[in-house]
């Protein structure tokens, strides 16, 4: 379930390395280098999270108001995002 104070991201990530590192069980795959995450920290808290553990040559993260819509995006992705508001 999900916290009141959780907040979604989109984000996108390119690291320097080919293939990427595993992203980590907090960030869900939607796409190559594109993910979703539900965190309590404030966006500036999660970018810098992001960049110094996963040190990406690219790094985007955006706080989203509510669910995205998607189609044809990674199996379990539509799941997870239906499975944090029960």
């Amino acid at each position: 379930m999900a916290d009141a104070a959780c907040q979604l991201f989109l984000v996108y990530l390119e690291t320097r390395t080919t293939p990427p590192p595993d992203p980590a069980p907090d960030l869900v795959a939607l796409a190559p280098g594109l993910y979703l995450t539900e965190s309590a920290r404030t966006r500036s808290q999660l970018y810098h999270a992001l960049k110094r553990r996963l040190q990406p040559a690219r790094l985007l993260v955006a706080p989203l108001s509510g669910d995205p819509k998607f189609k044809g995006m990674q199996p379990g992705a539509l799941a997870w995002l239906r499975g944090r508001r029960t």
